[in-house]
């Protein structure tokens, strides 16, 4: 039996193949047309793309296959490679999705950076984490890959990046007493899976040029609320295996204990949909059931909770081993597991995520309008815990016609959107960066600032890079030069007149607006935030 969870896990990770020299002797030649990178476990060929200035591995095993006995367990170490190099330049899949996409064998990770030899000095290291809401994503790339237009704003930066794939919905996050207490699984395997893939570059990465000493992790969405999660995890304490986090847009949902009754209950559901309920071993059963099967039942449970207690259903849990304190408790002793700390969120994100019936004046097929009467429903199934008085307050603090830092509003489908961008998206960014001994806040305000709205910037090649060069450079810029030095400002690319990114201590953030870049206070975001980190005992968070 492979160790549980923890540090003995990691251990198990690091140590349980054979040890690597400190630098890739047996194939000097890193950067020909087909570069060679030699492991322990396997010999992996990868590409180089002349167009983009890139070698890449697109994908490499960091762990085995989670089907069969490994279902639900945390990552094992990955099979050897012996029959001859391994070409990593080919797509693999998605972890298990909630339709009929994806596969059990999906512990891949790819690397693209640009051409380095041994005779150079080894580079900061990017860790991405995707988005998806912890039910779905995929982190397999093409030409050019992913978060390249960061890479690619400067030359000054240069760095090695890695993206992972992590297991999501039922298969990375079932909660449940019978889980923390089968020899055989582990609570919140997703995160795990992260790990894995933060200690599989501690191992191998300066076989590709990377530093580990030097090690950012990133992601958007839930690959930023991965970002908080591995950020804050008692199981990563002291470990090293990271010094910088950067969010964007962090979407860290509410986060109950695996064993409290909203965990049972969705223990007890899984079971129920798939056939286990009677089993004499449950856990056996599921991991024996046809995986179309927990497919159905993700796709039925992720969106039951949709507007009230969970947003996506399926996310991390409190485990008391690896993530063991919620993030207002962690944020409340100000101890992070990354010194360094840059964080963003969007003006408008919170409206993804809230009733859409809240911009007419008619009841939707969801149950909701616009009215007044309709947002206190809302509210009282999205927050079911907090006291009358405690209702009051947020209503008080959002009011129908209202104003916070760049915005006013006056119906309820914005007011709506403001209440739940803060608890889920702004507030962890500001309690991440104002708790890291070095913090930085983005906003970022370009209509229509929706969830996802910013990546245009950073995340693929598009028009907006060259329509609109002055804020790609000092947007990309600062992300690039914060992944590079561990500030946004050392390696900045816009020159003087374009201020740089202030200090979150300062009570500033960084905006970006349709009229360029700024800077702005936050005096009003801290004041909600600190209410929300007030009634943390009543809201999961």
């Amino acid at each position: 039996m492979w160790p549980p969870i923890g540090t003995s896990l990691l251990l198990a990770l690091l140590s349980s193949l054979p040890c690597t020299s400190a630098s890739p002797s047996s194939y000097p030649q890193q950067n020909a047309s087909q570069p060679i990178v030699k492991l322990d476990y396997g010999t992996f060929q990868g590409a180089v793309s002349s167009e983009y200035n890139l070698t890449y591995y697109r994908k490499i095993p960091f762990a085995a296959s989670t089907a069969g006995k490994n279902r639900f367990r945390g990552p094992q170490p990955p099979l050897r490679i012996t029959n001859g190099p391994y070409d990593t330049d080919q797509a693999f899949d998605m972890c298990p999705q909630r339709t009929v996409n994806g596969s059990e064998d999906c512990l891949y990770l790819g690397v693209y950076s640009r051409p380095w030899t041994k005779k150079e000095a080894l580079r900061p290291v990017l860790l991405t984490f995707y988005g998806g809401g912890f039910i779905r994503g995929s982190a397999t790339f093409s030409m050019p890959p992913s978060g390249y237009p960061v890479l690619d704003v400067s030359s000054q930066n240069d760095y090695v990046v890695v993206y992972s794939n992590y297991r999501t919905n039922v298969f990375g996050f079932l909660p449940g007493s019978a889980i923390a207490q089968h020899a055989d699984v582990d609570l919140n395997p997703g995160l795990l899976d992260q790990q894995a893939a933060l200690a599989w570059i501690q191992k191998y990465i300066h076989h590709f040029g990377g530093n580990k000493q030097n090690v950012t992790i990133w992601g958007q969405s839930a690959g930023g609320g991965s970002v908080v999660a591995q950020t804050i995890a008692t199981g990563n304490r002291g470990k090293k295996l990271f010094t910088k986090a950067m969010a964007s847009s962090p979407f860290w949902p509410k986060t109950y204990r695996y064993d409290s009754a909203w965990a049972e209950a969705l223990y007890q559901q899984t079971l129920q949909d798939v056939g286990c309920t009677n089993a004499t071993d449950e856990i056996q059963c599921l991991k024996s059931v046809d995986v179309q099967a927990l497919r159905d039942s993700a796709l039925a449970l992720s969106t039951s909770q949709q507007y009230t207690t969970a947003s996506f259903t399926y996310g991390p849990v409190i485990d008391d081993e690896f993530l063991t304190l919620p993030l207002s408790t962690v944020v409340a002793r100000g101890k992070l597991n990354a010194p360094l700390v840059m964080t963003s969120y969007n003006l408008h994100e919170g409206e993804n995520f809230i009733p859409p019936g809240f911009q007419q004046p008619t009841t939707s097929s969801h149950s909701f309008n616009s009215s007044t009467a309709s947002f206190d429903a809302w509210l009282t199934g999205f927050l079911p815990d907090l006291s009358a008085e405690q209702l009051h307050s947020v209503k008080t603090m959002y009011p129908a016609i209202g104003s916070a830092e760049e915005i006013t509003w006056n119906t309820t489908y914005v007011r709506a959107g403001m209440l739940y961008r803060d608890l889920v998206l702004a507030c962890p960014s500001y309690w991440l960066s104002s708790t890291a001994e070095k913090g930085w806040l983005i906003e970022y305000t370009i209509a229509p600032a929706k969830h996802a709205s910013d990546v245009q910037y950073w995340n693929t090649i598009g028009s907006i890079q060259t329509s609109d060069p002055g804020t790609y450079r000092a947007y990309a810029g600062a992300m690039a030069s914060f992944v590079q030095t561990g500030d946004p400002n050392v390696h900045k690319v816009t020159d003087a007149r374009v201020p740089g990114v202030p200090r979150v201590e300062r009570g500033m953030q960084f905006l970006v607006t349709g009229e360029g870049v700024g800077r702005g206070g936050i005096g009003m975001l801290e004041a909600r935030c600190a209410f929300w980190g007030g009634v943390a005992g009543s809201v999961p968070v």
